[in-house]
C-alpha cells in the first residue's frame, strides 16, 4: 500500500488538512490499517518537497495547514492508478520457509505442521468471516478488504493442502532438498 499515493488520491478531491486526510485513509480502507498521523505528516512534507502537494492557504485552518494537489500530482497519481501492482511473491515467505526448514528437522512431523498451520489460517477466514457479516451493507471499503484477504487466505489453503498431498506422495530426501528453483517472470 502507498500511502504516498492514497495522500495524493484523497487531494485529488479538494484541498485538506493533515488530520482530515488520516481520518479519511483510515475510513477508506475500513479502518483496518491505521495510520500514523507522524507518517502523514512526514508523508505530505516529502510530496511537497517533490512538487506533486502544495500549501493551500484557503484550507489552513489556525495552526493546521492545507494542501491541495499539484498538476504533476495528479500525473504521478494518474500512473499509480494505472500501473499494475508487482505481483511476484515476496523474496521470503515465511510460511514457505518454516515448510522448508522443518523437513529437515527430524523431530518434526511435517504434516502435522501444516495441519496446524492450517487451522490457523482457516480460524483467520473465520475472523474476517464474521467481520464481513457484521458490516453494514454499504460498506464496501471494508467489504473489498475482507474479500480481498479472504481470498488470500484461501489461496493459503489450497498451498498448505497441495504441501501436503505432495509430501506424502514423493517424502523428500536429502538429495531433493537441494534443488530450489528461481523463478522468473
Amino acid at each position: 500500500m502507498s500511502v504516498q499515493h492514497a495522500m495524493l488520491a484523497l487531494l485529488s478531491e479538494r484541498p485538506k488538512f493533515g488530520l482530515q486526510l488520516q481520518q479519511e485513509f483510515e475510513s477508506r480502507t475500513g479502518k483496518v490499517w491505521p495510520l500514523n498521523v507522524g507518517q502523514v505528516y512526514s508523508t505530505l512534507q516529502r510530496l511537497e518537497r517533490d512538487g506533486l502537494i502544495e500549501y493551500d492557504d484557503e484550507e489552513a485552518k489556525g495552526s493546521q495547514k492545507g494542501y491541495r494537489i499539484t498538476p504533476a500530482g495528479r500525473g504521478e497519481l494518474t500512473e499509480w492508478l494505472r500501473t499494475p501492482p508487482e505481483l511476484e511473491p515476496p523474496p521470503r515467505d515465511e510460511l514457505v520457509i518454516k515448510v522448508l526448514v522443518a523437513l529437515r528437522v527430524p523431530s518434526i512431523d511435517v504434516h502435522e505442521l501444516l495441519q496446524i498451520h492450517r487451522r490457523y489460517v482457516v480460524e483467520m477466514m473465520q475472523r474476517y468471516t464474521h467481520l464481513k457479516a457484521e458490516a453494514t451493507e454499504h460498506d464496501v471499503a471494508l467489504a473489498l478488504i475482507v474479500d480481498a484477504q479472504l481470498f488470500r487466505l484461501e489461496g493459503t489453503i489450497r498451498w498448505l493442502d497441495a504441501a501436503d498431498i505432495r509430501l506424502k506422495q514423493f517424502p523428500p530426501t536429502g538429495a531433493d532438498m537441494g534443488h530450489i528453483v528461481e523463478v522468473q517472470p
